[in-house]
């Protein structure tokens, strides 16, 4: 008899078709097992279009027997004893080949659509339906995906990095492994298309977590899982929050009528069930009996742990995305994870992994709160439900035996083969350290944490292949574990000089390290397609070893009376921004000390590791946007002279690389950086004018003397101010680029660093010889007006000593200088200045006055005999003799020559 006509004229007919078709779910071998199954998807592809009376329950039905022959074929595919039976083998592929050709999921999606207009529409029969469509497509999922690992096994990119180094794999074997299967990613990606696009669909996931059917609830929790990780704007619907908001604008979401609200709701009831004397925390529609708790605390966990990653990955940093704006909810729902944490039974394997997926779930909704911008009161809430330091430190010294291996299965409750034990305690560490103050990072030190995650690090290479196969890796981290740890230790090197020089001054912890960012971990990562992968992994582990790296440099620069690490405080200024070595600074001077005594050794161990190498390979692997941490990082070493040799010799100076650095489309912080960078160079050693004159940058330094952004014009008259400090290599190409013209009017520029190192770049391009001299010439009158505006007393030396260095070499702008009254300047700011230097009981600091330098410049055009003889006939020249009475021997020197110049014949 024809099934589908049976279903459609009786739906209670349909009912008992079920039943047989459950019941003979044991001989998965027979002939007819097969037949049945063609028949029953051919029947689906029809009603599920049905909108009468009955069409609830038989969608209901129909569903529940796709689940219940799919769910055969997973458990068929899963079983140990699967090649001793090629009939059942051949069976399930069967099954799975006609899923994938038959259109089924697109006929799921149907049946999700037309049960949510249903439930749109205030008809109730249409729950059972929409529960069944949701686990019937996650068991064709699960079926694809059980079918998958039986041929593949994941190693994950830390794992694979260590068979690189040990040479027992290459490097290609892994770098393209797909996390997921292929057929079941198509699935995937047809289910996230269809609740995207359609309200329907939502509505019908919605009460599929709504209804609290747990089978459902876990089926459905484990679809949505995926879907977020293949389309990141699931994780947004999930939270509710508007299609078309910008990722910088924080708005509340999870809340009331959400799915995000409803995962945690699931979790309260969750917690009723494990404890009956805990509080709801979510309100709930259920009084029911959970039989599997665990299993929905762990999948649970788990969705929030990827919509929270997910989120941050697309730049969202925020809890309240996830929490609302209500503190009530807030606490309830970062308490309820708490104590799913605090059920660890280590009795108890289930326990284990519930308190480890909730970890996750914690920490990566508090990894949320990083570099938000929007203040609020989540780190004092969370504060407190962070387990103690003893607890954190259990977590991570525990090794699951076999019975915690993580998979993909529906209803075991165990973490998926993407994530890993360790990772939500890692999470939750960085949260303490970073919130807890410097008390928090003291007690964390003296618990042993700063090695222990060293060994946490070391272990994840060193002991990655001690078992055959990805899922018996029993101590590894995942991509986003490795990120936390390294940030973990970043803020550990804040609690004493003893973890300083544990964790840094050793070259085999650097080495560990910089491993991390190394060219074949960084393809790893890259083509890793879980939470962690992909060009923003790339990013975040970058910028978190780089974080960790710089430390010592960001600490040194930011030290109260010690000299600064490079000419310009604001160089890799990006780097300072929340880093615990600008914390340290302040704090401890016995460290500041420690890092400055060490600072050698640390260079050393730097070059002897490659790092300075190693950061210019990060360069090739980060989007243009991402680059402000590992350029910042540059700058910093390359005030370092050994590493800036290095830096140099390993291609820092790249034309290819400046041209991408000084890019117009590049972060304003990049090249500012980048300027630095040549500015600093040019500054260290005349040996490094060939390379940058290879570096091809003129044609951009000339452009940003007219970029709108004030700091970028500075930083450019800088860097030609240091490329014409030691010699004239760089006056010909001045001349030839045109240059010269610009400086001038900068002189004149609306900003007063721009117009101080304007003077700097034009007393530097006349001081070697005069062959810019007539180009020079226009920019007498802008000097000598500097000199009697109310400028930076160093302007104003800088124009003087400008002046000085225009009639060093020739006269032939004596009468320029005299003309355009450049010496009556002089005169003037040398009667101004005049008083204090004469009168030392005054506050005023000859030191830093433009004094020295206005008589030095007056001494130099003394020596040509037009301008002697109008500094003789100034009314303002007694004022030189009277300097000869001045206790700055410097001063009273200089005005000694000048009198003795003018006496001359």
């Amino acid at each position: 008899m024809n099934l589908y006509r049976l279903i459609i004229d009786d739906h209670t007919t349909g009912f008992s078709i079920t039943k047989i078709l459950l019941d003979n779910g044991g001989k998965f071998f027979s002939n007819s097992y097969l037949n049945q199954w063609v028949e029953l998807v051919e029947i689906y592809s029809q009603v599920v279009t049905l909108t009468n009376d009955a069409s609830g329950r038989v969608l209901y039905e129909s569903s529940a027997c796709i689940t219940v022959m799919l769910s055969k074929v997973a458990q068929v595919l899963r079983s140990s004893q699967i090649s001793s039976s090629e009939t059942l083998n051949e069976t399930a592929n069967r099954i799975i080949e006609h899923a994938k050709t038959s259109g089924l999921i697109d006929h799921l999606c149907s049946c999700l659509a037309t049960s949510g207009s249903g439930l749109i529409a205030g008809s109730s029969n249409m729950l059972q339906a929409a529960s069944e469509a949701c686990r019937a497509a996650w068991s064709l999922i699960d079926a694809l995906d059980v079918l998958f690992m039986r041929k593949s096994a994941i190693l994950f990119p830390i794992s694979a990095l260590q068979s690189h180094f040990s040479q027992r794999t290459e490097i290609m074997d892994h770098i393209k492994d797909p996390l997921f299967d292929e057929e079941s990613t198509k699935m995937v990606d047809v289910m996230a298309r269809a609740f995207l696009r359609s309200k329907a669909v939502q509505v019908a996931v919605y009460y599929c977590f709504h209804q609290r059917i747990e089978s459902a609830t876990i089926c459905g929790l484990q679809l949505l899982s995926r879907c977020c990780l293949h389309n990141g704007i699931v994780p947004s619907v999930l939270c509710g929050l508007p299609g078309s908001l910008p990722v910088t604008t924080v708005v509340s979401g999870g809340g009331d009528r959400t799915i995000v609200s409803e995962i945690f709701s699931v979790l309260s009831i969750c917690s009723s069930s494990l404890n009956k004397d805990a509080h709801t925390v979510e309100p709930s529609n259920t009084k029911c009996k959970l039989a599997n708790p665990s299993a929905l605390i762990c999948h649970s966990c788990t969705i929030l742990t990827i919509i929270a990653q997910c989120l941050k990955s697309t730049g969202r940093n925020s809890a309240i995305f996830m929490l609302t704006t209500s503190p009530k909810k807030q606490l309830a729902r970062l308490s309820v994870l708490a104590r799913h944490v605090s059920y660890d039974d280590k009795t108890k394997a289930s326990f284990q992994l519930q308190s480890a997926s909730a970890m996750l779930a914690l920490a990566s909704i508090l990894s949320l709160e990083s570099g938000t911008s929007v203040e609020s009161s989540i780190s004092e809430i969370a504060m407190p439900l962070i387990p103690r330091t003893s607890t954190l430190s259990d977590h991570l010294k525990f090794s699951p035996g076999n019975e915690n291996q993580q998979d993909h299965g529906n209803f075991n409750g165990k973490l998926p083969y993407w994530l890993r034990v360790k990772d939500g305690s890692v999470g939750l560490l960085d949260s303490k350290l970073k919130w807890g103050g410097p008390l928090a990072v003291q007690q964390l030190c003296a618990s042993g944490i700063p090695l222990l995650l060293i060994g946490l690090l070391s272990n994840g290479f060193l002991n990655a292949y001690q078992e055959n196969e990805c899922q018996n890796d029993k101590g590894g981290l995942s991509p986003i574990g490795v990120v936390c740890t390294i940030s973990s230790l970043c803020r550990c090197l804040s609690g004493g000089t003893l973890i300083f020089r544990q964790i840094l001054i050793r070259s085999e912890h650097v080495k560990l390290i910089s491993n991390l960012i190394c060219d074949v971990h960084l393809k790893l990562i890259k083509f890793w397609t879980g939470p962690g992968g992909g060009n923003a992994g790339v990013r975040d582990l970058i910028n978190a070893v780089i974080d960790l790296l710089a430390f010592p440099f960001v600490a040194l620069q930011n030290a109260h009376g010690l000299p600064s690490a490079t000419a310009s405080v604001s160089s890799g200024f990006l780097l300072n921004v929340g880093s615990p070595g600008q914390r340290v600074c302040v704090e401890d001077n016995d460290t500041v000390k420690a890092i400055e005594e060490d600072m050698g050794k640390y260079i050393k161990i730097l070059m002897e590791v490659g790092v300075p190498s190693i950061i210019l390979q990060c360069l090739d692997h980060m989007e243009l946007n991402d680059l402000g941490r590992p350029v910042a990082f540059l700058a910093k070493m390359v005030c370092q002279r050994p590493l800036a040799v290095q830096l140099v010799s390993k291609g820092l100076l790249d034309p290819n690389r400046m041209k991408r650095l000084f890019d117009l489309s590049a972060p304003k912080e990049v090249m500012l950086d980048a300027l630095m960078i040549i500015s600093d160079l040019a500054r260290m050693d005349k040996g490094f004018y060939e390379y940058i004159k290879c570096a091809s940058v003129l044609e951009f330094l000339k452009s940003f003397l007219s970029h709108e952004d004030p700091n970028m014009r500075a930083k450019a008259c800088s860097a030609l101010g240091n490329m014409c400090r030691h010699n004239a290599f760089f006056y010909s190409s001045l001349a030839r680029y045109q240059i010269v013209s610009i400086l001038i009017d900068r002189c004149s520029d609306p900003d007063k660093r721009t117009r101080k190192f304007a003077c700097f770049a034009i007393g530097n391009a006349a001081y070697h010889n005069d062959v810019l001299y007539e180009e020079l010439r226009r920019s007498i009158p802008h000097l000598a007006n500097l000199l009697q505006k109310t400028e930076e007393d160093k302007t104003k030396a800088n124009a003087a000593g400008a002046l000085s260095n225009l009639v060093r070499n020739s006269d032939r702008l004596c009468e320029d200088i005299l003309s355009e009254g450049a010496v009556q300047s002089l005169l003037k700011l040398i009667s101004d200045y005049a008083v204090s230097a004469l009168n030392p009981s005054r506050n005023d600091s000859t030191n830093e006055s433009p004094l020295k330098i206005a008589l030095f410049s007056l001494a130099k055009m003394c020596a040509h005999p037009l301008c002697r003889q109008f500094i003789s006939s100034s009314h303002l020249f007694p004022v030189i003799g009277r300097l000869l009475q001045s206790p700055e021997s410097s001063i009273a020197k200089y005005a000694s020559v000048i009198i003795n110049k003018v006496a001359e014949p």
